[in-house]
This record gives structure tokens, C-alpha cells and sequence, in this order.
């Protein structure tokens, strides 16, 4: 029997704020929502980003007056949303018009030697053979160096990016917990992974408790590493500055910390670990990695998530000079303006110039199905495939392929296979990669096309959340599966906003592009495909199934009188889960970080021909273990 991988917790950090609760869904329809909910959104936005707090029982603003969610809307709503979402590079990270690099130089070029006065100590190991020196006294000397010397100046110039999809402004994330000397992107994995445990309403240790410890896995990592001044950025600038490296820098910039920190410090765990990389599809790799552990029954628990940071220079010079991202110049070009529109950088599928960088953090929790019907876990969805296809040969290692044909083709195939063509034709939809670049938006609606053509789909809502929060490269396709998981609570396909209409270019015939939402409330949505494309021939698409047709699964194979007594059982989770979010709006995340807590006592550790005994543990690890080659041996 299969088991069905069901999402029961969900979390993370992005340009549009704090993934549980659905809050980072909201933003992005914040027009389109009652009061009550955009509200509440902005009011816990507003906590974030520090523009009120909450004391006692009551929003407050700076004089410690107390506000209602409608006067936070009225005097800090214009901020919030001007603080969230896609826009200008803010000057916590760098100046965007006076980046700093180094300029070559050389001194004294000329038939006379240059001749300078520096300290012995300050003097270069070796000193050059050429140069002359003269003492002045015990600390220091006159050079002579023929030939002139070269140099290197402290300079700055204008980065020809300028927008990134940033974390709300104001937004600390290292203020959640004891964050000393981590990397940025290692703050967005523990905060993030910390948001999408305790949105489950389960205790952890209840979880712990009711499967083996070899039946829990995490499967996280990112595509950048670590590569601020904490990561290998500082690791591999060390020795050009003058510097020295740490101790930490190297271990902690390490591509798989994602997925370490979230054992060591989140959850104590000594199940699976994986950490797959895959370009922009990163996260359906581990996704699928996940599902297909649970589906066989090796796993019952499952982590899975990404975070990246990659809001630097370097990496911003680097997608720049491949001419990957939407500059400045093409973007004016573009609006044949004089001013480009740091808010409309990224445009899927309109007129377009190029992605825009973002950084985030996306985590969600899995159980197989029995183990939600026995804790009486939450339902928000459930991840019935993933598929993932090479482009095989390639010209270009950033040009797209046929790779992408393949996993979208099987998707939709799986899906009819699962709830018939009915669902597929009419209540399906695609969160599409929309990268915002001119060739993507023509190669992947042309997959979406001709999938659509040959499964008789004519109407396909596509949205593209890359609109809202930018590329977060490894975690993109976390943006997209919490978007879904909105759509399905609130009936509300997020619009492509920032286009003014499709591009001429873009194979639309049988798809829905709207730069407004599309309200889906009296014909929700069965199932959305996740789509992604990334460098290197790594596509990826994900059946993502809404918790109706869930339900409708389980109904089928528990009966009725089970899923009521599971939603009896259910009610303890959606309330704590509730208790969390009401508490993370009021600015109290309570982040789960575990430093030198709980540590397990090696020489307790039992092992005999049946079992692993941990302490701390409830359940022992089985070495009942079957040979998988059986039919090898018994001819």
C-alpha cells in the first residue's frame, strides 16, 4: 500500500513576510481580501518591521498609544506595502550606487624609482629583490622601488541591478534567536524551519514520540551556499584583504547547513538527511526526495525546505554579466523611460528584461497519512508526484531544453490517472516558473501549450509568484507550492500584477494569464502543478493536491467514521496552530533553537541483533532488516 504524503505544517520567510498563517499568500492578494484578513496581515507585517509593537494586550505605536488593526492599516499600511514585495536594494546590504570594489593602479611609472616611507612591520613577505631600503629609525624605512609599484584602491561604482526581492524592511532575522557569526541564509533556514514546525500544533516531541527516530527525515539545502562575510564569502576573501578566516566559515558555508542546522538545532533528529541540489528546481528535488521515502513507507516525518541569501555583489555581478537579470538600463529601455520602476523588475510572461534576485526561506512539514490520522494532524494539501528530467544534450548549460516537456507531459498524465480528465481540464492550474526572462516566457508557454493542446485543456490559470517576491533561486519552488496552499484556502489565484498585458510572443491560446486575481471560490482548484526550470538542464514539475480532494482520498480508504474521529482529533492541532499565529502577528515567533541542549549520552546507546536503542528516544531503530535481493539468491 502506498502512502500518500500529506502536508500537515508550513513556514518561512520572504519578500512578502512570514509563509504559516498564509500571510505571505495574503500579501500578494491584499486587494483582493475582506477587511478583517488584510488587516490582520498588515498589523503583523507592521510588528516585523518594526513600525508598532505589541505590548500588554494592544498594537501600540512609538508613544505607546494603542492602535486598532484599522488605524494600523490607516497610518502604516502605505509603508508596509511599500516595505514588502520586490524593490530597490535597501542600504542594509550595500549602496547600490557606490557598490565597493578595488581599482588596479600603478605608482610611479616612470624612469625614476618611487620612493615611500612605510613601517617595518607593514613591510611584504618576502620584500621584492628590486627594492632598495633605508632605515629611518627602529620602526621605519625609506623604499626605493624601481619600476614604480602596484596597487589596489578602495572604489566604488553603480551597480547596474538594482531591485531584489528582500525580506520586509526592518526585518531582522538573526533578532529571533542567539544567531552569532551564522551566515544570513543559515538565520533564514532556522526561522523558517522553526515557522513551519510550530504551524503543525502538534508538539514536536508528540511526533518524535509516535514514529522509530530512523523514521524521520529532513531534505533542505540551497544553491549559492553561504557566501556572505560569516560563509565562504569571508572565507574566500580572507587572504585577498589581509585578513584571517574563522573557524566557522568554512563549515557553515557549506551548501547542506539547511538541512544540518534544522537536525542539530531545530528538531534533534538522527533520521535521513538530504540535501539535493538542482539549480532553481532545488526544491522539488528535495520535495521529491521526500515524497518518495514516505510513498515506500522508509519515512513517516519529513522536513523539507530551502534558503538562500543571495542578495550580494558578487552573486548579483555574476547572474548580471550573463545577462540574466533585469538591469537598470533594460528596464528604461524597456518602458522608454528615463526612470525604471524598481517595484516592476520582474515581469513573467509580459515585456520583459530579466529575473530579479531574492532571497527567502520556504519550509514544509510531511506525514504519511495514517500517521495524520492517528496525531490528528492538519490538513493543507498533499504531494501525490514530482518529475524530474535532464534536457540531455545542450549547447547552452543556461538554455532551456526538452527536459521540461517531459515533466510537465507526466505530470499531467499522473494527475489524470489520480482524479480523472475532468479535474485536470477544469479545476487544475500551473504555478509556472516564470522567470521573467524573454526567452522563458516563450519556451515554457510553449510547453504549457502543447500539454494543454494534447490533454484538452483550453482555459489553464497560470500564476507566477516570482512577480511578487523575485527568483530565490533554490527556494522558488517553496514560493510557489505556499502560494498554492493559499489558493486553496482562499479561492484566489494571485494575478501576474506587474505586466500590463502578455507579451505578443507568449503561446496564450489555452492559457489564463490575468494581471488581476482570479477568484476561484465557486470552482476551487483539485490540483496545482508546480513548474521549474533551472541552469544546467534541472526541470522539475510537482502535483500539489488541495485538501478537499485529500479528505476524499482518505475518505476512501479509512471510511467515514474514521475521518470524523480524525477531525474530532484534529481540532486540538488547528487550535494551537492558531494560538502560534496569533502570537507570531504580535511579533513573538518563539523560535526553536537548540544549542547545546538535549545532547544524546553515546555510551548509553544499546545495540543488539534486533534494535538500536537511543536514550531520549520513545521507539527503538529496527535492524529486522529484509534482504532486497532476495529473488537474487533463490534460483
Amino acid at each position: 500500500m502506498s502512502h500518500l504524503p500529506i502536508i500537515v505544517g508550513f513556514g518561512g520567510f520572504s519578500a512578502a513576510g512570514r509563509s504559516s498563517g498564509h500571510h505571505a499568500y495574503r500579501r500578494m492578494v491584499i486587494e483582493s481580501l475582506p477587511a478583517r484578513d488584510r488587516q490582520e496581515t498588515l498589523a503583523g507585517l507592521a510588528v516585523m518591521m518594526g513600525l508598532v509593537k505589541y505590548e500588554g494586550d494592544n498594537y501600540q505605536d512609538e508613544n505607546g498609544n494603542a492602535l486598532t488593526l484599522e488605524q494600523i492599516e490607516a497610518r502604516y499600511g502605505a509603508a508596509v506595502l511599500d516595505g514588502t514585495l520586490i524593490r530597490r536594494i535597501e542600504k542594509t546590504f550595500f549602496d547600490v550606487d557606490a557598490a565597493h570594489w578595488q581599482k588596479n593602479a600603478v605608482l610611479g611609472a616612470s624612469n625614476e624609482p618611487l620612493v615611500f616611507d612605510i613601517r617595518r612591520r607593514d613591510l611584504p613577505e618576502p620584500v621584492p629583490s628590486t627594492w632598495q631600503l633605508k632605515d629611518l629609525d627602529e620602526d621605519r624605512v625609506r623604499v626605493h622601488a624601481p619600476g614604480g609599484l602596484e596597487v589596489k584602491f578602495d572604489s566604488y561604482r553603480e551597480l547596474p541591478v538594482k531591485s531584489a526581492g528582500q525580506l520586509p524592511r526592518g526585518f531582522d532575522p538573526g533578532s529571533l534567536y542567539n544567531s552569532h557569526y551564522h551566515p544570513r541564509a543559515l538565520q533564514l533556514a532556522v526561522i523558517g524551519a522553526s515557522d513551519a514546525v510550530q504551524s503543525i500544533g502538534i508538539e514536536w516531541q508528540t511526533i518524535m514520540d509516535a514514529v522509530q527516530p530512523d523514521q524521520i527525515g529532513v531534505y533542505a539545502s540551497n544553491v549559492m551556499s553561504q557566501m556572505d562575510e560569516n560563509g565562504f564569502g569571508g572565507l574566500l576573501q580572507a587572504r585577498l584583504k589581509g585578513g584571517r578566516v574563522s573557524t566557522k566559515q568554512c563549515p557553515l558555508g557549506l551548501n547542506t547547513m539547511p538541512a544540518d542546522f534544522v537536525n542539530a538545532y531545530i528538531l534533534g533528529s538522527v533520521g535521513h538527511t538530504g540535501a539535493i541540489v538542482g539549480a532553481c528546481a532545488s526544491f522539488l528535488y528535495n520535495l521529491r526526495a521526500a515524497v518518495e521515502d514516505i510513498v515506500s513507507g522508509k519515512c513517516r516525518v519529513a522536513v523539507v525546505g530551502n534558503a538562500e541569501a543571495p542578495i550580494l555583489p558578487e552573486i548579483i555581478d555574476g547572474y548580471a554579466t550573463m545577462g540574466a537579470l533585469a538591469s537598470e538600463d533594460k528596464l528604461k529601455k524597456l518602458d522608454n523611460s528615463e526612470q525604471a520602476d524598481p517595484r516592476r523588475t520582474s515581469r513573467p510572461f509580459g515585456e520583459n528584461a530579466g529575473f530579479t534576485m531574492a532571497e527567502a526561506s520556504q519550509y514544509i512539514v510531511l506525514m504519511d497519512d495514517a500517521l495524520v490520522m492517528e496525531l490528528g494532524a492538519n490538513i493543507h494539501g498533499a504531494v501525490s508526484d514530482v518529475f524530474i528530467n535532464a534536457d540531455g544534450f545542450k549547447k547552452s548549460i543556461s538554455a532551456p531544453g526538452p527536459g521540461n516537456y517531459i515533466t510537465m507531459a507526466k505530470a499531467v498524465a499522473a494527475a489524470r490517472a489520480l482524479l480523472g480528465d475532468e479535474a485536470v481540464r477544469e479545476r487544475s492550474m500551473i504555478q509556472a516558473h516564470g522567470s521573467s526572462t524573454p526567452q522563458n516566457r516563450v519556451t515554457e508557454s510553449q510547453i504549457f501549450d502543447q500539454v494543454a493542446q494534447t490533454f484538452g485543456i483550453t482555459n489553464w490559470p497560470v500564476s507566477a509568484v516570482k512577480a511578487y517576491v523575485g527568483h530565490s533561486l533554490s527556494a522558488a519552488s517553496g514560493e510557489q507550492l505556499i502560494s498554492s496552499l493559499g489558493i486553496f484556502k482562499y479561492g484566489l489565484i494571485p494575478g501576474i500584477k506587474t505586466i500590463d498585458k502578455v507579451a505578443d510572443d507568449v503561446f496564450a491560446d489555452r492559457l489564463k494569464i490575468s494581471n488581476t486575481d482570479m477568484d476561484r471560490k465557486n470552482s476551487p482548484i483539485d490540483i496545482a502543478f508546480l513548474n521549474s526550470k533551472g541552469f544546467g538542464g534541472n526541470n522539475a514539475t510537482a502535483n500539489l493536491l488541495a485538501p478537499h480532494v485529500v479528505e476524499s482520498m482518505l475518505t476512501r480508504r479509512y471510511g467515514e467514521d474514521s475521518v470524523k474521529a480524525y477531525k474530532n482529533r484534529s481540532a486540538s492541532a488547528t487550535s494551537k496552530a492558531n494560538d502560534y499565529d496569533q502570537q507570531a502577528l504580535k511579533g513573538n515567533f518563539d523560535t526553536i533553537y537548540h544549542f547545546g541542549k538535549n545532547l544524546i549520552d553515546e555510551s548509553q546507546i544499546k545495540i543488539s541483533e534486533s534494535k538500536v536503542t537511543l536514550p531520549g528516544f520513545t521507539h527503538p531503530i529496527d535492524l529486522d532488516i529484509k534482504n532486497r535481493f532476495l529473488d537474487m539468491f533463490n534460483k
